[in-house]
């Protein structure tokens, strides 16, 4: 069972967590939710489509123009609170690494944290712990936040990312995070080139053998840019393989730009692994 905010998912329902960046240089949408009105509809527009959680971040994952914490704080906080209040029972998720960012996006109404940079601030799931909050253990290969992997190497990358991720799952346990509330991640792209993040999604059953929910954010990266010679804008069609591989496998959360082409594939998965039944069902039958 996964419990997240005021929601509980079974093992097999898998969950859509639509992306929103308060980023006017986020490498996707080039700023399009920066302001608030087109970021509150976009938070409407992906809740009709189907995501359970929305995903805001305040800090651009790549290379760009530094971003305080306190800057980061100002562009996510207040946005928290105004979905929270306009939208009470969806999930919402802060892509941050800063504890302080965290502790305030906790007191705005945030019910999940998602570090993507791997543990660097320690005091991250601290945090999580004291407020109760789900948190997201990410493989980011040690790298610090927001560099590009160079020359990175692993005798084993699957190994490694079993290694980091159940790590820092069972420390944000020991902590005091509520287990059911514990996903890990990957971290396709994050210190890794593109022949790491295909492994690491051809291998992807051994992450759900662990028990602990999975969650990959796979949306129009390089890794997919990369695998089929493809600019940023024409990497849907790999994204939706690669989701649907991936649901295959067992992954259960998926981070995404495309939430109602996501949710098509999901379903289309869940019914040929026999765990929904299809929407319409007349053909043959009358």
């Amino acid at each position: 069972m996964l419990r997240l905010g005021r929601r509980e998912f079974d093992a097999y329902e898998p969950v859509i967590m639509a992306i929103v960046n308060r980023t006017p240089d986020s490498f996707y949408d080039r700023g399009a939710t920066f302001l608030d009105e087109p970021a509150l509809a976009r938070v409407e527009q992906a809740v009709a489509e189907g995501a359970a959680i929305i995903d805001i971040g305040g800090v651009k994952a790549g290379p760009g123009e530094e971003v305080s914490a306190a800057e980061e704080a100002r562009r996510t906080v207040g946005f928290v609170a105004e979905v929270r209040r306009r939208f009470p029972d969806v999930i919402i998720s802060v892509d941050t690494w800063r504890a302080s960012v965290g502790e305030a996006v906790c007191e705005a109404g945030a019910d999940l944290l998602n570090d993507a940079w791997g543990g660097v601030d320690p005091g991250l799931a601290e945090v999580a712990a004291r407020y109760r909050v789900g948190l997201v253990c990410t493989h980011a290969g040690g790298a610090e936040p927001r560099t590009r992997p160079h020359r990175v190497t692993y005798e084993d990358v699957m190994a490694d990312i079993l290694r980091v991720t159940v790590g820092l799952a069972e420390r944000a346990v020991a902590l005091g995070v509520p287990r059911e509330s514990v996903l890990i991640d990957p971290g396709h792209d994050f210190g890794k080139n593109t022949r790491h993040s295909l492994e690491a999604t051809r291998r992807l059953g051994e992450m759900v053998e662990t028990g602990w929910p999975v969650l990959v954010s796979l949306s129009n990266k390089d890794f997919v840019g990369e695998t089929l010679d493809k600019p940023v804008k024409e990497r849907v069609v790999g994204t939706l393989a690669t989701t649907a591989v991936s649901a295959w496998l067992g992954a259960q959360v998926y981070r995404v730009h495309e939430v109602g082409e996501t949710r098509q594939v999901l379903d289309m998965v869940a019914s040929i692994a026999g765990h929904r039944p299809p929407a319409v069902a007349r053909r043959g039958l009358a």
